[in-house]
């Protein structure tokens, strides 16, 4: 049984038992990637996974139920247990269903054709023996991965939602290792899109220089210095503190910025942009996981926190409108909240010009440690780090093995200036974060 089909079956059934209020959120993912190592493909895997979950409102309460099979057993089955689940709950919490007849942003883009396990084994064998031809220094370790993946999303409800989405998606990822002596190091870089448009030169070049600036260095002195993020390491702190912006993260007391809309949480040059149609976005959709139309936000402007990330349950409880950022891990998980593409904005400045006004300090372009160092509660975050030293208002030595200290709540409001290049590194999850160069004062180096 298709899903169109099931979807009758389960509305036909809903209306036989008098259920007036319900949701069915369907969601498939249909993935291939192609691993290989010293010249050979050593891993291949395929997978085709989703379902639907059934919600519905029963005397106040939200049940969910969900199934991996479409049969009209199981139509009738999603929908019994669901009333089931919403009958033993004791929540109290308004719930909500998405409205219907509302406007949403047209996509623009094509869908391109995806490769077939032919076209990902010979894209994955030649660009890892780019790699190995891209310097001498490339040693076995070094590994490939062409990947593709094919979604489908549907929401259906009983207040007229019919949505549906589909998308398209395929890359490469590269992993070069490079040796020097007895030191080694490697350095990961993905892009995504249609295979035969990547550019793999530009992407193996980049990840051998990366693993190769990893080389060699030594301690950064211990002290407080003004610190300039790279882009890349500035994307991943924004990443690792996204949740304080989450209102459902406020409303349960794990972010300082619970009732803090209208007032200054950052510097005036600080400005954030949560984007779902940013061009280099691969996952660009209309709709959130409630149906609700997404689209652009200034989620903080030049310093001041406009609003935090809400689902319909978020906005009831803090009495404003969805921002419609409501998210699902898959399809038969709850509803929370996520961004889209989150970056803070580019600014006025040139790098050089940031380093410049840095005068001396350190440059960081590389944290590790996110999951263990950053605690996204209370923002405290302890981060080993790689970069190089600045001296003079210029990148001088390199320095790596040191730890950058501070709190990210501190951080924001510290940031001095913002560089005129932003990047968005491609996505490890459901979200991009990107970020330009970013000056800080003040932050605490521990080195020698």
């Amino acid at each position: 049984m298709d899903y169109s089909t099931f979807k009758e079956a389960v509305i036909a059934f809903c209306k036989e038992q008098g259920i007036t209020e319900y949701e069915l959120y369907y969601q498939t993912e249909e993935s291939t990637a192609v691993k290989v190592f010293a010249h050979e493909v050593n891993q291949f895997t395929g997978s085709v996974e989703g379902g639907i979950c059934f919600r519905c409102i029963v005397d106040g309460k939200m049940g969910y139920a969900s199934t991996e099979e479409l049969s009209l057993s199981q139509a009738h089955s999603v929908v019994l247990r669901a009333v089931d689940n919403a009958r033993c709950l004791e929540t109290v919490d308004a719930v909500f269903l998405g409205e219907g007849g509302q406007q949403y942003e047209t996509l623009n883009r094509q869908l391109y054709e995806l490769p077939t396990t032919e076209e990902l084994v010979q894209a994955a064998l030649q660009t890892q023996q780019k790699l190995y031809d891209a310097d001498p220094a490339v040693i076995d370790g070094t590994t490939t991965q062409s990947l593709c993946e094919r979604k489908e999303i549907a929401i259906c409800n009983s207040k007229g939602l019919d949505l549906y989405y589909v998308n398209h998606i395929a890359g490469i990822v590269v992993s070069a290792m490079v040796q020097r002596g007895e030191e080694k190091a490697s350095e990961a870089e993905v892009a995504l899109g249609a295979l035969p448009t990547l550019d793999t030169d530009a992407l193996t070049a980049k990840a051998v220089a990366g693993a190769k600036k990893k080389l060699g260095g030594e301690p950064a002195p211990t002290g407080v210095y003004p610190v300039v993020f790279s882009p890349e390491a500035m994307s991943l702190m924004l990443g690792a503190f996204a949740g304080i912006f989450s209102a459902s993260a406020a409303q349960k007391g794990l972010s300082k910025l619970a009732d803090a809309e209208g007032t200054a949480i950052a510097s005036e040059v600080v400005t954030i942009i949560d984007d779902p149609f940013h061009p280099e976005n691969p996952s660009p959709i209309p709709f959130d996981a409630e149906g609700s139309p997404t689209h652009r936000k200034a989620v903080e402007e030049q310093g001041v926190l406009n609003t935090l990330f809400h689902n319909l349950k978020t906005a009831h409880k803090a009495g404003v409108v969805t921002t419609g950022n409501a998210a699902k891990a898959g399809f038969n998980g709850a509803v929370g909240v996520c961004p889209f593409t989150m970056y803070i904005a580019p600014g006025a400045v040139t790098e050089d010009a940031l380093l410049r006004q840095a005068e001396n300090g350190v440059y960081i372009d590389f944290v590790t440690g996110l999951h263990a160092g950053a605690n996204g509660v209370t923002g405290d975050f302890s981060l080993q780090s790689t970069g190089y030293l600045i001296e003079n208002g210029k990148k001088t030595t390199r320095v790596r093995s040191f730890t950058v200290a501070g709190n990210f709540y501190d951080l924001l409001k510290n940031i001095t200036a913002v560089s005129d290049c932003m990047i968005l590194p491609s996505p490890v999850g459901k979200t991009t974060f990107g970020s330009p160069c970013v000056l800080v004062n003040n932050l605490s180096i521990a080195g020698k």
